[in-house]
């Protein structure tokens, strides 16, 4: 009965060991896998990084190109705003100089206007003082 019962342990050691190789080695086997598929997520994180990356330089990129055009029609709209006060300004000083001139050609005429009166009296007496000479 002894015997037998050394016989069943030794069976069962042995069973034990196969089933513990068994499992040892579909440990191996699982292991192998899991390393597998991080080399896998990795190469794939590593993927999705560099596009999120790409996508963001384009983004970046369109970010600055919408400033640049902002920027440059700010500039367009400054000019012209510029450009039309300018254009105004030279209006009004066009104006105020033809008025200028408009006044001080009326002062001339009016001056020549006079002088022609005082030399047509002054002829006129001339006449006068001839007509009484004769």
């Amino acid at each position: 009965h002894e015997r037998e019962h050394d016989r069943e342990i030794s069976e069962l050691i042995t069973k034990h060991e196969e089933e513990m190789e068994k499992l040892r080695a579909e440990l191996k086997e699982q292991q192998h896998h899991l390393n597998e598929l991080k080399q896998q997520m990795a190469a794939t994180h590593k993927a999705e990084i560099e596009q999120v990356q790409l996508q963001s330089q384009k983004l970046h990129s369109l970010e600055l190109e919408a400033l640049r055009l902002s920027l440059n029609n700010m500039h367009t709209s400054q000019l012209e705003l510029t450009q039309s006060n300018l254009r105004k300004e030279k209006e009004t000083a066009l104006v105020e100089l033809r008025e200028m001139l408009n006044d001080k050609r009326a002062q001339e005429v009016a001056i020549l206007q006079s002088r022609h009166q005082l030399e047509w009296e002054k002829i006129k007496e001339q006449c006068w003082k001839e007509k009484e000479d004769l």
